[in-house]
């Protein structure tokens, strides 16, 4: 059961997001981005919410906030808890602050309560999982892990600003980025918490699920080469209309993604045909596809299966198809012992765990690059994410910090 205390600690976490709702550079909406005064100014206010909790807090060398609140022995590896402050533009207040409020109040748990763990627990606010305003994604945990790859220091914002232009604005030397970095020993494991940004846990009337991996997700420019041709004097049975074969292969892919299953997913998301006149037979066809799955071997078949679909359908049909891959990330597996915890606590509240796969991306694709991670997701209204009626209730969010706690307190031993 939720304790009256957890409960409190929901309606702060509540509160202490419509605060940091409050931080944003356009009145009205909530943007916030990386190294901007807005930034700065929600670094200061979770620090002051960490120290309050317990923890000894300091933003690190790339714009992290974090905390830390001592173990009984200093050099056993941490228990890292977080996720991130920064926003998409016009976001909702729930996509990252969630979970890092959440975790200072499990933090405030066993401070209150006198407890310290054998290994001492820190929370940290990611400064920049969103890549909004440079275009580069997870640049806070990539942080700690050391893993900024060459040339993000020279990367631009729209009004030409460069990353290491921006940390010198703020106070921080872009020299300094690997002070940062975290030794391999640092952590024993990552746990995040989350909104699940998808309709599931709605849909099968949970509070909280539990995540068994990010999905992988590969990016394609697709196209479909015909001949363009007079609308009224072509005969429909000797075209060669690139439209009509790629309506068709999006269906296709609807279907055969559908039928795989696997928590497999294809889109569809631009589609341009040219030349584009109402009177004249599309010649040619560019369109997009993003397929993405939690098993890389099982979302690489269902490419390759799409892909000769293309294929076939051009070829019964006279035209040329080709596809060219512009993005790709491999799926990142949550922790099996993680997965445990979080679905002992899970199951102790609400009767049962849910296993599903995250859609979107986070911190913890960074961070399992060197440590271990679990994810925990709760139930957000409609699995509207990105947008300001992002939406959670003070229950669920109840539900999910006595969860986090007691799963935190498992590894007391």
């Amino acid at each position: 059961m939720v304790e009256a205390s957890t409960l409190t600690a929901a309606q702060r976490v509540m509160a202490r997001c419509d605060a940091l709702a409050d931080i944003s550079e356009t009145p009205g909406q909530l943007t916030r981005v990386y190294l901007s005064a807005e930034h700065l100014q929600a670094n200061r206010l979770v620090g002051e919410w960490m120290t309050a909790a317990g923890m000894h807090s300091w933003t690190d060398s790339v714009g992290n906030v974090c905390g830390r609140y001592e173990g009984l022995d200093a050099s056993a590896p941490a228990l890292l808890l977080g996720s991130h402050l920064d926003s998409v533009r016009n976001a909702g207040r729930y996509d990252g602050p969630l979970g890092v409020l959440t975790a200072i109040e499990v933090v405030a748990h066993l401070h209150q309560n006198g407890i310290r763990l054998p290994m001492a627990v820190e929370v940290v606010g990611f400064a920049d999982e969103e890549g909004t305003r440079f275009g580069i994604t997870l640049l806070g945990s990539r942080g700690l892990t050391g893993t900024w790859p060459e040339g993000w220091l020279q990367r631009t914002d729209a009004q030409g600003i460069s990353v290491a232009s921006a940390m010198l604005n703020v106070g921080l030397d872009p020299l300094n980025i690997l002070h940062a970095r975290r030794a391999p020993n640092a952590f024993c494991a990552y746990l995040e918490l989350h909104i699940e940004q998808g309709p599931c846990l709605q849909s099968a009337n949970l509070p909280l699920g539990v995540v068994t991996a990010i999905n992988g997700a590969r990016r394609l420019n697709c196209r479909f080469t015909g001949q363009a041709g007079h609308a009224g004097t072509v005969p429909m049975g000797q075209r060669q209309d690139a439209l009509t074969a790629a309506a068709e292969w999006t269906l296709a892919i609807e279907s055969i993604t559908t039928a795989r299953g696997d928590n497999q997913v294809a889109t569809v998301g631009h589609i341009e045909a040219l030349p584009g006149a109402v009177n004249v037979i599309p010649g040619q066809v560019n369109l997009s596809l993003d397929v993405r799955g939690p098993q890389d071997e099982r979302l690489n078949a269902l490419l390759t299966e799409l892909l000769e679909k293309g294929q076939a359908i051009a070829t019964r049909r006279g035209l040329t198809f080709d596809a060219e891959q512009f993005y790709g990330i491999n799926a990142t597996a949550c922790d099996a012992d993680l997965q445990q915890r979080l679905s002992h606590s899970v199951t102790q509240l609400q009767g049962s765990p849910m296993l599903l796969p995250s859609g979107a991306g986070h911190d913890a694709i960074a961070i399992a690059e060197c440590w271990p991670v679990g994810m925990l997701f709760v139930r957000c209204l409609d699995g509207i994410s990105h947008h300001p009626k992002e939406s959670v209730t003070v229950d669920d969010v109840a539900f999910a910090t006595q969860a986090y706690i007691n799963t935190v307190l498992s590894f007391a031993g």
